[in-house]
């Protein structure tokens, strides 16, 4: 009886202290400096081009995260040009942003200007396609996965038919492509059944992926399978499968960002079979809070060096009307 009443008297104690601590809340003592860090600061944003999923779905994500706090954007779009990318480059690093954040052509072209940046105090960003130069962040896919993926599915279709199958590169210089063929020959060095007919480049360009896939076609009706790099680009190969007659019988796998335009509806309509996607908002919301950090952090350019691989997310008609597998770029652009 003396315990329950102790601990009833404990109990009145702590109820009737309450509503004297309730009226009081504490001030957070490390937002303020965070909002201090991030306002005003501005994020250069220089794409390969921009006007299609993936550029447009970072730039988007990267201000709906980071214009709340008052950080500020400049778009230098080199529209495909790598000349005028460099020069953009160029001009950023007088102008000192706070932050570049760069989508590489090529592995060679920016390498030295990222490093020059990053030693004039810039932080840098590389998404998706990286140089030579690690900068202080890289955001992206981890292309040797999306190549090994992407051609253990084409081997498995191809299991008992032909083994004939087709790649269709992207750029021979751009860091996706040459990591992709190496995951491709990662795979195809376990399956000497498999025979290669045709490798070649169309450099990102669907009426190249096309003109490349029709060909390959001609030449070889029984092809089973075609390993994509870039579904993008892959509207071609799928278009040219289609008119082949051959949807459903030549197993087409690609890779993209996963916006329902690019990469679900093509799933659902049968142009491609596997669909690699490396999810783009999750990759802007990656990008948006290593630059939060960054800034917050106070951290000198270039002493901290680190990856963010993206996770994944494998499309195929069993998920291509899902939320989750897919977005909409007009919907994130809201």
């Amino acid at each position: 009886m003396n315990t329950i009443m102790k601990w009833g008297l404990a109990l009145g104690l702590t109820i009737a202290a309450a509503p004297a601590f309730a009226d009081k809340g504490l001030n957070e003592p490390f937002q303020e400096q965070f909002r201090k860090a991030l306002a005003g600061k501005v994020v250069a944003y220089v794409p390969v081009a921009m006007n299609f999923d993936l550029t447009e779905g970072w730039w988007a994500g990267l201000k709906r995260e980071l214009e709340p706090y008052g950080v500020k954007f400049e778009l230098r779009d080199p529209n495909w040009n790598t000349n005028a990318g460099a020069q953009a480059v160029t001009s950023l690093i007088s102008e000192k942003p706070a932050v570049i954040v760069v989508h590489n052509p090529d592995v060679q072209t920016y390498a030295k200007l990222l490093m020059r940046a990053e030693k004039e105090g810039i932080y840098v960003i590389q998404i998706n396609m990286g140089s030579a130069y690690r900068s202080t962040a890289f955001v992206g896919a981890n292309w040797i996965e999306i190549g090994e993926k992407d051609t253990e599915a084409v081997v498995k279709a191809c299991a008992g038919k032909s083994n004939k199958i087709a790649i269709v590169q992207g750029a021979l210089s751009a860091a996706a492509s040459a990591y992709t063929l190496k995951g491709v020959e990662n795979v195809l060095a376990q399956h000497p059944e498999i025979k290669v007919v045709s490798s070649q480049a169309a450099d990102w360009d669907a009426a190249k992926a096309k003109a490349i896939t029709q060909t390959v076609l001609k030449q070889n009706p029984d092809l089973c399978g075609i390993v994509g790099f870039w579904d993008g680009m892959d509207i071609g190969t799928g278009a040219a499968v289609k008119e082949a007659g051959l949807t459903g019988k030549v197993f087409v796998a690609t890779s993209g960002g996963g916006e329902r335009k690019g990469a679900c509806d093509q799933v659902k309509s049968g142009a491609f079979d596997l669909d690699m996607s490396y999810d783009v908002p999750t990759q802007a919301a990656q990008m948006a809070g290593t630059i939060k950090w960054l800034l917050s952090s106070g951290v000198r350019a270039g002493t901290v060096k680190g990856s963010e691989y993206t996770t994944l997310i494998p499309i195929t008609k069993a998920n291509a009307d899902s939320q989750i597998a897919c977005w909409n770029l007009s919907d994130f652009k809201k």
